[in-house]
C-alpha cells in the first residue's frame, strides 16, 4: 500500500476534533492557553525572550529530550519499566523541561498547540487505521 493516505474532508477533521475534545474534557485550548501564558509570565519577566529564538528553543527542546531519555539508556523493558516507577518525580521533571519549552516555541512561532495536536491525532488515525494498525508496529506506509 501506498504512503499517500487521502485527507479526510474538512468538515470530518472538524468533527472529529470536536470528538476527540469530547473524549478528553480536561484537554481544552483554555488549559494550553493558562500553562503558555504562565511560560510567558516567567520567561518576560526574566527578559528571556531575547534569547528564545526558535533555533534556540529546538536545540533546548533536544537537550532536555536528551536528559530524559538519559534516565532509560542501556536499560532493558524491564528495566525502564522499573526506572519509571522509581524516578518518577525526576522523569516527570524532564517530561516538563521538554513540554514547557514546546509551549513556547509553538506560542513564539503562532501556532494553536491544540489544534496542531488534534490534526495531528486525526492525520494518525488516517495513517493507522484500527483494523490495520492495532498490535502492529508497522510504520503506515508498510501496513
Amino acid at each position: 500500500m501506498s504512503g499517500n493516505v487521502p485527507l479526510a474532508s474538512a468538515e470530518e477533521r472538524t468533527r472529529r476534533m470536536h470528538d476527540c475534545v469530547a473524549r478528553w474534557p480536561g484537554m481544552s485550548d483554555d488549559s494550553i492557553n493558562r500553562i503558555t501564558a504562565r511560560i510567558r509570565e516567567f520567561r518576560d519577566a526574566r527578559d528571556w525572550k531575547q534569547f528564545h529564538a526558535p533555533k534556540e528553543l529546538a536545540v533546548a527542546i533536544a537537550a532536555e529530550a536528551g536528559e530524559l531519555l538519559q534516565h532509560f539508556v542501556w536499560q532493558s523493558p524491564a528495566q525502564s519499566e522499573q526506572r519509571a516507577v522509581e524516578r518518577k518525580e525526576e522523569i516527570a521533571s524532564e517530561i516538563a523541561d521538554v513540554a514547557i519549552l514546546l509551549f513556547e516555541l509553538a506560542d513564539n512561532l503562532g501556532i494553536a498547540l491544540d489544534q496542531a495536536m488534534l490534526a495531528k491525532i486525526e492525520r494518525n488515525e488516517e495513517r493507522y487505521p484500527v483494523a490495520k494498525a492495532k498490535g502492529s508496529n508497522k510504520k503506515y506506509n508498510e501496513l
